[in-house]
């Protein structure tokens, strides 16, 4: 009976100790393999610079998503959700259904139609955090933890994180350990596998 036990755990593969290793989770960071030809990625997936987009390694699968972007130089830019269709090397995006973006000038657009568009006094400043939620349903602009009462819609299917860049524009990415405290009933980004 011990021989019978022993042998057991001795096929685990592991020494007998009885423990499974885990698979380490991948972190969520901007994606090399989608993005614009010209756009540049550094510090770990969490930088873009350059001209064009990139897509988030993660599709927003989770009810209530929220991410953040950090504006470290100002130029062109937008930020949002886009499908994997999206053309990463058209600047400015929302342009056509595979993007809804905040663009820097404080309109949000989708399907080449302005949405809605952020308060003229309440413009993102080189150093301002942009926190978005998003629902499946509806996307929602938070400037610096302040919710901006900037809703739009509209956009269909399986969406990522997106962001581009042109004119010397340079973002950070926070998709974790947020600057803000992310709203209540929202989360960060989460890889299928751990949801359920």
């Amino acid at each position: 009976m011990a021989a019978m036990f022993t042998c057991c755990l001795g096929c685990c593969g592991d020494g007998g100790t009885g423990h499974i290793p885990l698979k380490e989770m991948p972190t969520v960071q901007l994606d090399t393999h989608h993005m614009g030809t010209d756009v540049v990625i550094v510090k770990s997936g969490r930088r873009i610079c350059g001209t064009g987009g990139c897509l988030a390694n993660a599709p927003l699968h989770q009810n209530k998503s929220y991410f953040e972007f950090k504006i470290q130089s100002t130029g062109i830019w937008g930020i949002g959700v886009a499908t994997q269709k999206v053309n990463l090397n058209q600047v400015p995006m929302g342009q056509d259904i595979n993007s809804l973006v905040l663009r820097h000038d404080g309109s949000v657009y989708h399907n080449n139609a302005e949405k809605n568009r952020l308060p003229a006094n309440s413009l993102p400043q080189e150093g301002d955090i942009v926190g978005i939620t998003y629902d499946h349903v509806e996307l929602n602009l938070y400037l610096n933890g302040k919710n901006m009462h900037c809703p739009a819609s509209g956009i269909r299917g399986t969406v990522f994180p997106v962001v581009y860049v042109d004119d010397s524009a340079i973002l950070d990415c926070q998709f974790s350990d947020f600057y803000h405290t992310a709203p209540q009933g929202f989360e960060k980004i989460l890889f299928e596998q751990q949801i359920f």
